[in-house]
């Protein structure tokens, strides 16, 4: 038997340390490709470049991560779509760069400015994504029609095992982030900012997806800090910060046919200040059947919120609403060790369709109403009270 040598030190170093060097550096920065970063040059062909070189994964051979780099500098970008599958992991790395929408509505023809879709292991580092949305709002009549044709800073369909972090949205001309089938992701250390005149800036706009984690994120803008739509399934908060807004909502529901169950929703450990409403669940009265169901809300401060515990299956912002009761089905939901200040007189407000929610529960709760004690209101529902519950859960 002829014996063979073992690799040497020399030869790995030779042959296989170059290759991994290579692989390391998988980078596209796209001033390579042409951007400019004056805030005057549209700067979306050249990331769209890059994206497209990464995302075929050129350098990296699909073995490594490739990262398409935006330096630190002022970037104009017209709306662009980035659009997967790709050979491996990405990542857009803007950290120290802030990227600047149109302000003209009119240069939108879709309902994000940056869109990305379908792609496994997406990571968004760093930037500020300034959406440049003030003179929107002025125009905003979504309250008076009902329908809002206006595009969300970022928008995420169906990337799959998506990291964001380090990243700031603000003065979208809608939602901040509007995240959409994008099952097992995390957002992370996000800072979104927009005044509380704006309309309809939604913070985090979340749906149709399993499995989300967000922590460590500061929202202050003009609608609810964090909106779950239909079919979101197992949703962890943790360690956010809402105000000014109207607070952190599940619902709307029971609008459109085919809605999805919602399930598995824990906000815990957040605080919120200065807002129109604190949690709440809220769905159309009549509408279309549905349900949401193992819903937690605990460790929550509330300072100076109108509404800090409210449950409305009589949601109709616009007025104008279809009359009867709500067809989503409620269950499973706790509000504990929540405390803190209320402008609103009625701190807790559970306001249910006859038959619609079951298995509630209210524990520890403190809430003081504006310059004294508070109250609370309950229709159709009467609510399992543990431990000490101020003020008194529906009496």
């Amino acid at each position: 038997m002829v014996k063979t040598k073992p690799i040497g030190r020399a030869v790995f170093s030779l042959f296989l340390i170059p290759l991994i060097a290579k692989y390391q550096a998988a980078v596209v920065d796209v001033k390579t490709k042409g951007a400019k970063g004056d805030g005057k040059t549209d700067d979306g062909p050249a990331i769209m470049s890059a994206w497209k070189e990464a995302c075929g994964g050129l350098l990296g051979g699909g073995l490594l991560p490739e990262t398409v780099l935006i330096p630190p500098g002022t970037y104009f970008v017209a709306p662009i779509q980035l659009k997967g599958p790709c050979k491996g992991p990405i990542e857009i790395k803007a950290t120290g760069a802030t990227i600047k929408a149109p302000p003209e509505v009119a240069k939108f023809k879709t309902d994000g400015w940056i869109e990305i879709e379908g792609v496994d292991k997406l990571t968004m580092t760093g930037g500020n994504y300034d959406g440049q949305g003030q003179a929107t709002w002025k125009s905003n009549n979504c309250a008076s029609t009902g329908v809002c044709k206006l595009p969300a800073n970022i928008r995420l369909t169906n990337c799959k095992n998506a990291v964001v972090k380090d990243l700031t949205s603000t003065n979208s001309k809608f939602f901040h982030m509007n995240i959409l089938g994008c099952d097992n992701s995390n957002l992370d250390h996000v800072t979104i900012n927009a005044p509380g005149t704006s309309l309809n800036t939604d913070g985090i706009h979340i749906g149709r997806l399993n499995g989300l984690n967000i922590t460590n994120t500061n929202i202050k803008t003009g609608d609810d800090c964090i909106s779950f739509g239909d079919g979101s399934k197992n949703v962890h908060i943790e360690k956010v910060t809402c105000g000014p807004g109207h607070g952190i909502s599940i619902g709307s529901l029971g609008r459109y046919p085919g809605e999805l169950p919602v399930q598995g929703i824990w906000i815990k450990n957040c605080t919120i200040t200065g807002t129109d409403n604190g949690v709440r669940i809220k769905s159309w009265p009549a509408g279309t059947p549905g349900s949401a169901t193992d819903m937690h809300f605990e460790d929550i401060i509330m300072q100076k919120v109108g509404n800090p515990i409210l449950v409305d299956q009589e949601y109709c912002p616009s007025g104008k609403c279809q009359k009867g009761p709500s067809k989503t089905k409620l269950s499973n939901v706790s509000f504990r060790k929540i405390k803190g200040s209320s402008t609103t007189k009625v701190a807790v407000k559970l306001v249910c369709s006859p038959g619609t929610c079951d298995t509630f529960e209210i524990a520890d709760i403190n809430l003081q109403g504006p310059g004294g004690p508070a109250t609370s209101e309950c229709k159709n529902i009467k609510p399992k009270v543990v431990g000490q519950v101020v003020p008194p859960a529906c009496p």
